[in-house]
């Protein structure tokens, strides 16, 4: 089933140890099929060298397993929440990249001080409070905080993307892990100049309104 975004599925998660978003097994992208409604994500505690388009698994918004041989993530109560909660998400990826998750460990935002961050995010990315792993608490986390932008971070654990598509929502990871990174580099040479609100939704505007070949 859904050969072609198993294949998509699998080379995305295979990009987040290259993009030095993971450590080990930790992390894991999923996307949703608009068709059949169905989400393909990673299965558990699998190497990311050794994933295969095989490898990746089918299951349902209500968390049945459809097809494959592995258990799927145990972070896919959280991804299947958030699929239900918001149905114009197609896609997302869950890291703990350092300086984003370095954020997060202190319950912190990233606060807005690159013009990048503006078009990307369209604002400071949030954090959420803390939530139990396993079962759907992160995901409601997540819903509860992610407002109009594609990331949220999750306090003493890490970093939620979404998007349209998977593709976009590992562009909002590695955005958010760059934006975090300048931000650490930022503050210790003194303090970040923050965007005005005003100018980061003019410019989160013209980013997403001209940005591209549409």
């Amino acid at each position: 089933m859904l050969e072609d975004l198993r294949a998509l599925i699998c080379r995305l998660n295979r990009e987040l140890p290259r993009q030095g978003l993971v450590t080990w097994t930790s992390g894991n992208v999923s996307g949703r099929d608009r068709a059949s409604g169905l989400v393909v994500i990673k299965p558990s505690g699998v190497a990311f060298d050794d994933l295969m388009p095989e490898s990746m698994v089918v299951v349902s918004l209500e968390g049945e397993v459809v097809e494959g041989g592995l258990r799927p993530s145990v972070d896919s109560p959280s991804h299947l929440y958030i699929y239900r909660q918001r149905p114009e998400v197609g896609g997302i990826v869950h890291t703990h990249s350092p300086y984003a998750t370095a954020f997060a460990a202190c319950g912190l935002a990233i606060p807005v001080c690159l013009t990048s961050q503006a078009d990307e995010f369209g604002g400071p990315v949030p954090c959420s409070q803390y939530a139990q792993i396993g079962e759907e608490q992160i995901g409601e986390q997540v819903v509860a905080h992610l407002g109009a932008g594609p990331a949220v971070l999750l306090a003493n654990h890490g970093v939620f993307t979404v998007g349209k598509d998977a593709t976009a929502a590992l562009k909002a990871a590695v955005m958010c892990e760059d934006a975090a990174h300048i931000a650490w580099l930022a503050q210790a040479l003194g303090k970040p100049l923050e965007i005005p609100a005003q100018e980061v939704a003019r410019a989160h505007r013209r980013y997403r309104e001209k940005y591209g070949q549409g």
